[in-house]
């Protein structure tokens, strides 16, 4: 009687699936921890005695000129954050390429009819990711000495890195996180899972990702 002979993948593949199983393994993981760090993000407006200045993170902005859903939303929650303290509002965010104009100056318009005080508002029109965000607002307002605690405006799942970036950079910095659209949300958390693996590589692996 015959031995019956076992079919197996050769070892290259065995490894590339072992790997691939890992590897989802820990971006599940991962996408774990974001929901986590989520659950801690403020969603109401913080005491007015714990931020001395507001930066607004960018998202995209419509062909139209005006903010998508997502960035109207961080807009309105920094309005009322500047309606309960009159403090600098930096707007952040460069053109993309299916932008008709920079994000900045989009979201310094709606702010503009919001209420907010155009003089009170700074720009930062060149800043392509969070981390750049958070670099040139810093900037912006080191010419202000009364600024010293920031509230960092973006939305709820977004929050927690932008402070640990924030925090990177030297920031006493508090956050505040609007909503996302219940059919983004996958999306979103997924995105956001890849851009902490990617935070986490570059600050304590030093890999040229930025």
């Amino acid at each position: 009687m015959s031995e019956k002979k076992e079919h197996r993948f050769p070892w290259p593949v065995r490894l590339i699936l072992w790997l691939l199983c890992v590897g989802i393994i820990l971006y599940t993981c991962v996408i774990g921890y974001v929901l986590i760090r989520e659950k801690g993000a403020r969603t109401t407006l913080p005491t007015t005695d714990s931020y001395d200045a507001i930066i607004v993170l960018g998202a995209q902005v419509l062909p139209n000129g005006t903010p998508n859903v997502q960035l109207a939303w961080r807009l309105d929650a920094a309005a009322e954050a500047y309606r309960s303290r009159k403090v600098p509002v930096v707007v952040c965010g460069a053109q993309g390429k299916d932008e008709p104009l920079p994000e900045a100056y989009a979201m310094k318009k709606y702010l503009i009819d919001k209420g907010v005080a155009e003089e009170d508002i700074l720009t930062d029109p060149d800043s392509f990711n969070t981390r750049q965000n958070l670099q040139n607002a810093k900037a912006l307002l080191q010419g202000k000495p009364e600024v010293r605690r920031v509230l960092v405006v973006t939305s709820d799942y977004h929050v927690a890195r932008s402070l640990a970036l924030a925090k990177d950079q030297g920031y006493e910095a508090v956050g505040l996180g609007s909503p996302c659209k219940p059919e983004y949300w996958l999306k979103n958390h997924g995105r956001e899972a890849l851009a902490w693996i990617k935070y986490w590589g570059v600050k304590y692996l030093h890999l040229p990702l930025e």
